[in-house]
């Protein structure tokens, strides 16, 4: 497992490279759907790691944000899950906060993890079973044991949006883009805790998944429930994570205010 490990960094990098490559210059920005923008870097890191991750294990299946999903997947033991730039507004806003975001799944468990910030060169990586590294060096989640000035990254719209409001007087809410950047920055103990209430894409945080919990910290949905990856459907009902003895405080926090949107968004 540490070797493909490694070969899954590489080929990360790669990917990081060529995402670098357009980064600041001239490049070609269409919208998906209303404010969900995506670009010629999405589409040639993706095109990357597709080729790349698929003949490193020929067997496996394909769920990526750019990539027109398929059934298929949901019959291999094996998928990788993948979002070629998690982070595509701070991109194209020239933001240095975007990543490229790898994750292999084994019957619904995530147990290879790799999280780039191309910019910045930041790796955050894991394999099941055998810890946490960042950049290379073992690293735990933080140490904090009270939620009072605890250290809570969060997401550049949804602040906008004043959900994180009601935490301001009693935490450090620091503004962060890219939903896999902040799960990696909580495993590399950057900050405390992270959380979205509103639906997730699996592709966001599988790998973030797989960093917090093998770095000693803890991730649940909304729900408080532990997540299965490469579902029919691949969204999750909101996420929480943080340092592990955090969670029951920021699940009491949190609560009151419930889901960000309707959970039946999450249904067919």
């Amino acid at each position: 497992m540490n070797d493909l490990l490694a070969q899954t960094i590489a080929i990360t990098k790669e990917a990081g490279d060529v995402v670098m490559g357009f980064y600041r210059s001239a490049y070609d920005v269409t919208d998906k759907s209303p404010d969900n923008p995506v670009t010629d870097a999405d589409f040639a890191s993706d095109t990357l790691l597709k080729e790349r991750l698929l003949a490193l294990l020929p067997e496996a299946g394909w769920l990526s944000e750019e990539t027109m999903d398929t059934p298929e997947r949901l019959e291999k033991t094996y998928v990788w899950c993948v979002d070629p730039i998690d982070g595509t507004k701070e991109f194209i806003m020239g933001i240095p906060e975007f990543t490229i975001s790898v994750a292999l799944v084994k019957n619904g468990e995530v147990v290879i993890a790799v999280i780039l910030n191309p910019d910045s060169g930041e790796l955050y990586a894991a394999a099941k079973g055998e810890g946490f590294y960042f950049n290379g060096t073992a690293t735990t989640v933080s140490d904090r044991a009270a939620l009072t000035g605890a250290i809570i990254d969060a997401s550049r719209s949804e602040r906008k949006r004043g959900e994180f409001a009601p935490f301001e007087d009693d935490m450090e809410i620091r503004t962060m883009g890219s939903v896999a950047y902040k799960l990696a920055r909580v495993a590399a103990g950057q900050c405390d805790a992270t959380w979205s209430r509103g639906p997730k894409n699996e592709w966001d945080i599988c790998a973030g998944t797989l960093l917090v919990t093998e770095a000693g910290g803890c991730v649940t949905d909304l729900s408080n429930r532990p997540i299965t990856f490469n579902q029919t459907w691949p969204k999750v009902n909101g996420i929480i994570a943080d340092n592990g003895v955090l969670h029951p405080a920021v699940i009491a926090a949190i609560a009151p205010h419930g889901p960000a949107r309707k959970e039946k968004e999450l249904t067919y």
